[in-house]
């Protein structure tokens, strides 16, 4: 047997193992670049090792650290809240409101399920409370969380752009953004369609939510420091093109000296896990590529007949295995497979991939995902947990099997 074939099948078993058992990915990634590597492809552990992004775990370090600092102090509340006033008494915008903070919140380097962590109970407690369908409002939050994914100075973003530099394919940050923005925003549309949205626009709620207590002085402070630390990492990186990774923990490390006490603990909301897994299964993905695995799939699926069918297949491909998985895990492994279709396909580089994203991620929805299960750990009280999970699982079954192919429809058949 080939190392490609041996490669491929250890990557199948990898994410057999991790969907099927509560184990990280990135763990058991590592596994598999260690026995791949030394057995079938004869490196050295040195050059296994030399395959890990650090400038990718330094990124999501950076500004998981930043973020933590940010829900310490209450900058995370602060942004919710006025978010939620801005609605007044209209309670057909609350949704929006959820979609677009929780947006934002990933936009500007929030892990999808720590977003969705924080603004899912917010949003499905307004839904209990005026009566909005929580089907609508949970998935409002996670196609929120991925509208706003894949900016450049996110972790999705990050990992994208980055997997697309590592392997000589143009600069498509803000396609790949656009591309997600648009295409999850049309869902939220459509589920606003067709879930109960327009009745809301006849209903109103009280004009104000209740008064906060005053904010202290100090907290203030920090809250506003925040803001400009968010301002300024988004300045810093994109205007003058500095490292994120750079940026944000510098922008985290102030902050912290500026109220050491306060933000003492921030690191231990550094998403961990997340760095795990990343790092572990770049360090994969570079096996991959030295098995010539990517090259070998790649090939047979412009074999099908036509680079739009291959093009398709891998949509599906990353669709299927990402509402089992991680998108995270799968972004760095399924970009480089599709590099051959793109050099010998005539395919669109920047809108391939972004289909490849948005395939890969508008599946989060799914109930096995961390994104849907959070969603149903957070139902209101006035839905069962049964019926809550059984309307999960059909809207992300619908979402896996017509997902796919509307985003090849939309990003890759027409410039083929």
């Amino acid at each position: 047997m080939g190392p490609e074939w041996v490669a491929i099948l250890a990557l199948v078993a990898l994410f057999v193992v991790g969907t099927v058992l509560p184990i990280n990915m990135g763990a058991l990634a590592y596994v598999a670049a260690w026995l791949v590597g030394m057995y079938s492809l004869k490196l050295s552990e040195k050059e296994i090792l030399a395959g890990i992004s650090g400038d990718l775990v330094l990124t999501l370090i950076g500004v998981t650290f930043l973020f933590g600092i940010a829900k310490n102090n209450g900058t995370v509340d602060l942004i919710v809240r006025g978010a939620v006033r801005g609605v007044g008494g209209r309670v057909a915008l609350i949704p929006w409101v959820m979609f677009a903070v929780t947006a934002v919140l990933t936009a500007i380097g929030a892990a999808s399920p720590a977003a969705c962590a924080i603004i899912g109970p917010i949003a499905l407690g307004f839904a209990a409370r005026y009566q909005i369908n929580p089907l609508m409002m949970g998935m409002f939050v996670v196609h929120g969380a991925q509208g706003g994914g894949f900016s450049p100075i996110s972790i999705y973003g990050t990992i994208t752009n980055s997997v697309m530099a590592d392997n000589g394919l143009p600069n498509s940050e803000l396609t790949v953004f656009l591309s997600s923005l648009a295409v999850n925003l049309v869902m939220a549309i459509i589920l606003f369609v067709l879930l109960g949205g327009r009745k809301l626009l006849s209903q109103r709620a009280d004009k104000t939510e209740p008064a906060d207590a005053e904010t202290p002085l100090g907290a203030r402070r920090d809250q506003i420091l925040t803001l400009i630390a968010f301002l300024g990492v988004a300045v810093v990186a994109l205007v003058f093109d500095k490292n994120i990774g750079f940026v944000a923990i510098t922008a985290a490390v102030l902050l912290a000296i500026l109220s050491p006490i306060k933000n003492k603990d921030a690191a231990k909301q550094v998403a961990w896990p997340t760095v795990l897994l990343v790092a572990g299964v770049s360090t994969y993905a570079a096996i991959l590529t030295e098995a010539g695995s990517p090259q070998f799939v790649g090939k047979w699926a412009a074999g099908l007949g036509a680079a739009v069918i291959g093009a398709l297949v891998l949509c599906y491909v990353g669709g299927v295995v990402s509402a089992f998985a991680s998108s995270t895990a799968l972004l760095p492994v399924i970009i480089p497979i599709a590099l051959p279709l793109i050099a010998h396909g005539h395919l669109n580089a920047g809108l391939f991939v972004a289909a490849l994203a948005v395939a890969s991620t508008i599946v989060d929805v799914s109930p096995f995902s961390t994104n849907g299960a959070l969603m149903l750990a957070n139902r209101p009280d006035t839905i069962t947990e049964p019926v809550y999970y059984k309307q999960i699982l059909t809207y992300s079954v619908i979402v896996v099997v017509v997902g796919p192919l509307l985003v090849w429809a939309a990003l890759v058949a027409p410039g083929w």
